[in-house]
């Protein structure tokens, strides 16, 4: 007997319960009031000449790869890690600076309402290990075999 597969349901995203297409045709101020209090305060705030630029870069990467199926648009290299992901800036792939590098991070509808310095972690933590791995002056004398 062959057994019926099941269809995977794949969870449609929602922010606030509104969909990711609603939430592509709100203006600032109506995303403003569904956003967390952090958030909306830097949106009713005046947006910087560099996050503008920013998204300007982001569209105009995503134009250029509208009709084209499986394709992903060209990275946009920035160095500002406080700007604040709106969802038109979902499907994009972003290098976000972290002090030595650019991170490459694909934003995803999850990540609206974040910042970009959450996905590019800018210092490394440390690991502790025994005494003598790793290091040229340890605090323990480890005789040679």
């Amino acid at each position: 007997m062959a057994e019926v597969q099941k269809k995977r349901v794949f969870k449609k995203f929602s922010y606030d319960g509104k969909p990711l297409e609603t939430l592509l045709d709100l203006n600032t101020d109506q995303l403003a009031q569904i956003f967390r209090c952090r958030a909306r305060r830097k949106l009713k705030r005046e947006t910087p000449v560099k996050h503008v630029t920013f998204l300007k870069k982001c569209r105009a990467a995503k134009a250029a790869v509208a009709g084209q199926v499986g394709e992903k648009p060209k990275i946009v290299k920035t160095h500002a890690r406080n700007i604040l992901i709106v969802p038109e800036m979902i499907g994009s792939v972003v290098g976000i600076y972290n002090g030595k590098v650019f991170n490459t991070v694909e934003l995803k509808p999850e990540m609206i309402g974040h910042y970009l310095a959450e996905f590019s972690s800018s210092y490394r933590p440390v690991m502790h290990g025994r005494p003598g791995i790793g290091a040229t002056h340890s605090s323990r004398f480890i005789p040679l075999k």
